[in-house]
């Protein structure tokens, strides 16, 4: 299994006929970058799951047009074999089953091999999320004598009361952020468009940001972001994220906190108001109600300890 795990991740893709496959990858990236409009992060993904396949065929002396179901079978369980999880064996087979739909669409192939093809099975998973309160204990942790203490209150709230991406609040601009309307245009994954409400909170903590923002050498090009560092440049996930982790630290909440931490508050604070499940997913630029659907469950668990907790058959009666 090292053998199969070496040449698995390590073949390099050469001679006429790897050539030829290459060139089929070049035309399926194209493929990807213009009529998907992916992100540049999904992009990403998707090369690196095909990659992950073609050095597997290398390996295995098969050309990508002669794969057959048994074939991708064995590279499937070739994944689980070197250890990677069940969710990122899902990712890297998605990424294969859109490789052979291109193939398919693009007159290579007559008949798509991944249709019978099966992931494996996943265990439910209900993301962190915070409370309101946890959210202000957050906000609260940050010293506000240092320059960028009322960035970081700015965004978290923003993140919160809006539900983005990482990469979608890394990318706000400033020219979309429409104050008198209370909205905010995202640009989300696919290059799609949504508008979202933004919070009269959200705005006040903004407002407190701008001073210090206005008083930054702003790099050429930066200009429009809304959200900047101390160079003047736009923020990185990875900034966002060290801040984040950061501040739960200090403020002592013992949960594994992200970016998407917020999202999902955003998200369940929503539905246990009583927002309306199609409304979630269009405020967070889900493409299938099946992805919001999980925060039903989310949900469900909440009024289950409420019950557990408050309901007078589950009271434990002191004589």
């Amino acid at each position: 299994m090292a053998i199969f795990a070496t040449k698995f991740f390590h073949s390099s893709i050469m001679g006429d006929h790897q050539k030829t496959t290459g060139q089929i990858r070049q035309q399926f990236v194209r493929y990807l970058k213009l009529q998907r409009g992916l992100s540049p992060n999904t992009l990403d993904a998707y090369e690196h799951d095909v990659d992950k396949l073609l050095a597997y065929l290398q390996a295995q002396d098969l050309h990508v047009l002669d794969v057959k179901l048994e074939d991708l079978q064995q590279f499937a369980a070739g994944l689980h074999d070197i250890g990677i999880g069940p969710r990122s064996q899902c990712r890297i087979l998605s990424g294969v089953r859109a490789f052979y739909r291109f193939l398919v669409l693009d007159g290579y192939l007559e008949q798509d091999p991944t249709e019978l093809l099966e992931s494996p099975v996943l265990g439910e998973h209900l993301p962190e999320f915070l409370t309101p309160a946890e959210v202000d204990r957050l906000k609260d942790s940050i010293d506000l004598s240092k320059p960028e203490g009322h960035r970081n209150r700015a965004i978290i709230e923003v993140l919160f009361s809006c539900g983005l991406r990482v990469s979608e609040l890394v990318n706000l601009k400033m020219s979309n952020v429409y104050r008198e309307e209370q909205f905010v245009r995202i640009l989300g994954k696919g290059a799609k468009e949504r508008l979202v409400p933004i919070s009269e909170t959200a705005f006040h903590e903004i407002d407190l940001y701008m001073p210090w923002r206005d008083s930054l050498k702003i790099k050429p090009g930066e200009e429009d972001y809304l959200f900047l560092n101390r160079r003047g440049a736009h923020l990185t996930r990875t900034m966002i994220l060290i801040m984040l982790k950061q501040q739960a630290d200090e403020a002592g909440i013992e949960k594994t906190i992200s970016p998407h931490t917020l999202r999902h508050s955003f998200a369940t604070a929503l539905l246990e108001g009583g927002a309306d499940l199609r409304v979630i997913q269009a405020l967070l630029g889900h493409e299938s109600i099946g992805t919001t659907e999980i925060y039903t469950h989310l949900s469900d668990t909440t009024l289950r300890e409420a019950v557990l907790e408050h309901h007078p058959r589950n009271l434990k009666w002191e004589k």
